[in-house]
C-alpha cells in the first residue's frame, strides 16, 4: 500500500511512521515484534557485507535499562523511561586492525530498518542522539573501536491525553519534512 505525499506516492509505513514520545510504561515489549525488528537490521546492506553493527538490547526494569537511561540527555531523560525496552546501536570502525568507513552509514541502514519493521509490526520508536556516548561505551566496556551512535526507545504506544502538557504539544506538532527540492543537489 502507498500513502501521496505531496506528488510522490510512498509506501504507507513510511508516511505514517513517527517518532513518538508517548510509551505506555505498563506494557511489557513484545518478544516478537522486538525480535522481527533485530532481524529486520540484521538483513540492512552494508559494504562488503561487513555488517559492522552491534545492538544493545535492555528491556524496561532491567539493570543494563537503568544504566542506558542515566546516560540520556536533556528532554530524552524524562519521557524514554517509559519505553519497553532501549537498544543501542553500536558502529564497529575497525576489524582485525583494518579501518571500516562505512560502518557509521552501514549502522544507520541497519537502525532504520529496524526502525521501519517495529513500527510495521505495531510498535513505537524513537531514535534519540541526546546521549551520552562515552559514558555508555565506559559502561558496556566497551572497546575504541565500538562507537554507540544512536539509542532507540521501542515498545507499546502510550496514552498521548495522559502525558504532560509538554509531551501533548510535542505529539500534536504536524510531521514535516523539508522540500524535496531543498534536499536534491543534482537530479539530472
Amino acid at each position: 500500500m502507498s500513502t501521496t505525499t505531496g506528488t510522490t506516492a510512498i509506501h504507507e509505513i513510511l508516511a505514517t511512521r513517527y517518532s513518538t514520545r508517548v510509551f505506555d510504561a505498563d506494557a511489557p515489549i513484545d518478544d516478537t515484534a522486538l525480535n522481527n525488528a533485530l532481524e529486520a537490521a540484521r538483513w540492512a546492506p552494508s559494504a562488503a557485507n561487513s555488517q559492522p553493527w552491534h545492538a544493545i538490547v535492555a528491556r524496561r526494569g532491567s539493570d543494563a535499562f537503568a544504566r542506558i537511561a542515566a546516560t540520556l540527555k536533556g528532554f530524552n531523560s524524562t519521557w524514554a523511561a517509559d519505553a519497553g525496552a532501549l537498544v543501542i546501536f553500536v558502529a564497529e570502525t575497525e576489524r582485525d586492525g583494518v579501518a571500516l568507513p562505512w560502518a557509521a552509514y552501514d549502522t544507520g541502514q541497519a537502525a532504520a530498518h529496524f526502525t521501519i519493521q517495529a513500527n510495521a509490526d505495531g510498535l513505537a520508536t524513537h531514535q534519540m542522539g541526546g546521549f551520552e556516548a562515552a559514558a555508555l561505551a565506559n559502561e558496556f566496556d566497551l572497546p575504541a573501536t565500538m562507537q554507540p551512535l544512536t539509542v532507540v526507545a521501542i515498545g507499546a504506544f502510550g496514552d498521548v491525553d495522559a502525558a504532560s502538557d509538554e509531551l501533548q504539544q510535542r505529539e500534536a506538532t504536524p510531521r514535516t519534512r523539508r522540500p524535496l527540492a531543498d534536499a536534491v543537489l543534482v537530479y539530472a
